[in-house]
Parts: structure tokens; C-alpha cells; sequence
């Protein structure tokens, strides 16, 4: 039996303890598009250290544990370059209107229970599942 699944946990692991760690230091929640967006328009100034640290482990830690295993992921990411900018654009749309994205509502809200964190997770999946249905099987993008 293949042991992929063991990064898949790992991760899982460290994102919430990230989350944890960010709530019980600052008390804030760890939602990486506010942190992201906090840098952008300039609403987070004042915390513009901690924010950078921040996104700086998100892009540096899971480089470090690839060189350091001598292992890149198979991400299966696809080549098209205007499906992948379409889907960036997409989620930075749809992490403006809930207010927030899958680290604040899924691993934060639903973690404290929040109603508000429960149904923005609730839609969002939702809405992906469905997004892929019909890229996949109905328009053969991806």
C-alpha cells in the first residue's frame, strides 16, 4: 500500500496546529486570504511583519520539506494557462465575497463551531465539487 496519504495527514496536522498556534499568539484567526489581503490594500500595516512571516512559511516551508526529501509532489495541475488564470481569479473573487477563504472559514470557523464558517465551507465545497463536474465531465477542459 502506497504511504502518500501520510503527507496528506501531515499537512492537515500542521495547518491546524498553524492555526492554533495563530489564534492562541495574536488572537486572530488564520485566514490567509485576510492576511493576503491585509498586505494588498494596506488595511494590515501594523501588522505587516507578522503577515509577510506568514505567507513567507506558506511558499518557503513545503519547498524546505521538498528539498530536504529529496521529493516533489505529483500535483497534477493542469497545463492550460488560461484555466489555471481563471481559477485564480475565481478563488480571489470568491474568498472577497465570503470574507474569507478555506484556512479562515473551513479550518478556523468550523473548528470554533461557527455557523457563519460552517456554510461559507458548506458552499464553497459545494460549489467546487459542482465547478469540476462540469470542467471535467461535461466540457472536457480539465
Amino acid at each position: 500500500m502506497e504511504a502518500d496519504w501520510i503527507w496528506g495527514l501531515g499537512g492537515g496536522l500542521l495547518i491546524g496546529l498553524g492555526g492554533a498556534v495563530y489564534l492562541l499568539g495574536n488572537g486572530r484567526i488564520m485566514g490567509a486570504s485576510g492576511i493576503l489581503g491585509g498586505l494588498l490594500d494596506g488595511s494590515g500595516k501594523s501588522t505587516a511583519a507578522e503577515r509577510s512571516a506568514f505567507l513567507a512559511g506558506v511558499v518557503l516551508v513545503p519547498l524546505l520539506i521538498g528539498l530536504a526529501t529529496e521529493r516533489t509532489p505529483d500535483t497534477h495541475v493542469t497545463g492550460n494557462a488560461a484555466v489555471l488564470i481563471a481559477a485564480g481569479l475565481l478563488v480571489g473573487i470568491g474568498t472577497r465575497v465570503a470574507n474569507g477563504c478555506t484556512s479562515g472559514h473551513g479550518v478556523c470557523g468550523i473548528s470554533r463551531l461557527s455557523l457563519r464558517g460552517i456554510a461559507a465551507t458548506a458552499v464553497f465545497m459545494l460549489a467546487g465539487i459542482l465547478t469540476l463536474a462540469v470542467l471535467r465531465q461535461i466540457l472536457g477542459v480539465i
